[in-house]
């Protein structure tokens, strides 16, 4: 490690948080309540990170408020859960780490900040009830509803989301019919919020640990740009910052973390690192692997596990506020009724109603062609779901902008049109249609996952929520990008189980950390579950700022004293 200490520093603390999303800010806070002094800077003009970009879900196995509830579970079934679909790409003492810290950090910001959260009622895991160790619910919690005037000066430099009205929480959009149903939620409920600025999903959750930042006097810079870690010849102690145009050198005498979420805004990674051909992105231009880029010098280790690449959509003249394309996620439409998804041949190649099923079958390789057979692929549906449900930014029944969707007639004219096989089109849906009126599909058990129902349906449908025929003209195509995760990505920095970044020779870094979507998921492997990101980020950044200030924590050395199990 070579040293490259200036000459002089502009500013001095203990700890420094690069990047202002749940694993940053709880880190910074988590170190100042240990005894140190931190600063947040965040390259970006509002704090909050992915984490605003978020539905605000925190997925915690055993966590109190479930068990306030006479919720029956634990922190080792939400381990066996993971480990069993990790597929063996995770790390059993990662797994572990999580497991046992979730509920701890989770207690420790509802006690010292005020993280106010609560169990979403009714809402499985994504594998119930085919996992043993899934549940019906309880281990989802979504942020009480934040009054962002309490923010002060960052009110408006802190991150709002262009994806959900961030004025509902998911008890909310549920009562309403779920997101398949929009016209039948309470208006009047999200028109008061709004204008009282009480901020729910991502948005609420970011907020809240950007006040427990502020309360404790957190510096929190944003338009401030990490350039270069700063090494005395053993380990990190600063950080080389760009603020209003100036070198901006800050000393860490205590450790830096890395906490910048994803790479995907950087096409060049997400192609080299996770096999992403030409992706577009749903979350803002910042996310594009400044934690290979910082840490990489050093020596830091990169790994990876299997992660599909997400399928967007994105209706003409929908824009971020810098003018850029705002990508909508696909999933919220692609199970249901009346819609199914199809590849060149005009078939169906998965369930759609579950994600990790089609983003998956997406990447298929054909090894005998060394073609993607299921992509290009088209969301295709008919007047019925145009007639009821919402499509991208476009209410039901509201007429599509010009060139976001094709219409036609007849499935063969739409198939010619888009290029796809109109016999096996016209076959798909005709087999599909059966499917849906008996409510059984036996080709991909579309249906059959309650996650999928409450998250991609309509359950107001009958008699399944994702199974709808496609009978009536016209008849609507829309082509899906390959789009990545939300600042989730298959590869990221490997740490050890204080969050240290280590290094190829399997050491760590001294004085470096990493939280969040930077840290590889070697805690879930092959698996994921929507919360499961933002309790990472929190997880983690509560361990590193503990670490950092000579308080780590002892519970993994205990728990593998047990023989490995948690209560």
């Amino acid at each position: 490690m070579l040293e490259n200490q200036p000459e002089k520093w502009d500013m001095e603390v203990d700890l420094v948080s690069i990047g202002s999303g749940a694993g940053g800010l709880a880190a910074a806070i988590a170190a100042q309540d240990h005894g140190l002094s931190a600063i947040v800077i965040e390259r970006s003009s509002e704090l909050g990170g992915v984490t605003a970009y978020s539905m605000g879900e925190v997925w915690i196995p055993g966590n109190h408020l479930a068990s306030g509830l006479g919720l029956e579970d634990s922190p080792e079934s939400g381990r066996l859960y993971v480990q069993s679909l990790s597929m063996g790409y995770g790390e059993d003492r990662a797994m572990l780490n999580q497991a046992i810290h979730g509920p701890v950090a989770l207690k420790y910001f509802e006690d010292r900040i005020g993280l106010k959260l609560q169990v979403i009622r009714n809402f499985p895991d994504y594998y119930y009830p085919h996992n043993n160790n899934s549940v019906a619910e309880g281990r989802y919690l979504e942020p009480v509803p934040f009054a962002a005037e309490t923010l002060g000066a960052f009110q408006h430099k802190t991150r709002l989301t262009p994806h959900l009205p961030a004025g509902f929480t998911h008890e909310d959009i549920f009562h309403g019919g779920g997101l398949a149903n929009i016209l039948a939620w309470n208006y009047e409920l999200l028109a008061e919020r709004i204008t009282k600025d009480l901020r729910c999903l991502g948005p609420g959750l970011a907020a809240y640990f950007v006040k427990g930042a502020l309360d404790r006097g957190v510096q929190l810079f944003t338009d401030t740009s990490a350039d270069e870690l700063i090494c005395d010849g053993t380990r990190v102690v600063g950080v080389r910052a760009t603020r209003e145009g100036k070198a901006l050198f800050i000393k860490a005498k205590r450790g830096v973390v890395i906490a910048v979420s994803g790479y995907e805004r950087n096409k060049d990674l997400a192609k080299t690192l996770s096999n992403l051909l030409d992706p577009v992105s749903m979350v803002f231009g910042t996310v594009d692997g400044a934690h290979f880029r910082l840490a990489g010098p050093l020596g830091a280790r990169i790994a990876r596990v299997p992660d599909p690449a997400n399928l967007g959509i994105h209706m003409p003249g929908e824009e971020h506020d810098n003018g850029t394309p705002l990508w909508r996620g696909s999933l919220p439409f692609l199970g249901l009724p009346h819609t199914i998804v199809v590849n060149r041949a005009g078939k169906r190649f998965a369930n759609e109603a579950f994600y990790r099923s089609v983003y998956y079958a997406v990447d298929h390789i054909d090894g005998a062609t060394q073609t993607h057979p299921n992509f290009p692929c088209w969301m295709v549906f008919d007047h019925q779901a145009r007639t009821k449900y919402p499509c991208g930014g476009a209410m039901p029944g509201q007429d599509l902008p010009e060139g976001f969707a094709v219409i036609s007639g007849s499935l063969k004219e739409l198939a010619a049109r888009i290029g796809v096989d109109p016999d096996g089109l016209e076959q798909t849906v005709g087999v599909f249609n059966d499917y849906a009126e008996a409510g059984v599909d036996p080709d991909f058990q579309r249906g059959t996952f309650p996650w999928g129902a409450a998250m991609t349906g309509d359950i107001k449908h009958k008699p399944n929520p994702n199974l709808g025929t496609l009978r009536e003209g016209p008849f609507y195509a829309i082509a899906l990008q390959r789009m990545g995760g939300g600042g989730i990505n298959g590869a990221g920095l490997v740490a050890d189980h204080h969050c240290r970044v280590m290094g190829w020779d399997d050491r760590p870094i001294e004085g470096l950390y990493v939280a969040g979507n930077s840290m590889v998921r070697f805690d879930t492997g092959a698996m994921m579950q929507s919360g499961l990101s933002n309790a990472r980020g929190m997880t983690h950044g509560y361990l590193a700022g503990r670490h950092a200030a000579g308080c780590p924590s002892d519970l993994l050395d205990t728990a593998l004293a047990g023989q490995g199990t948690v209560a």
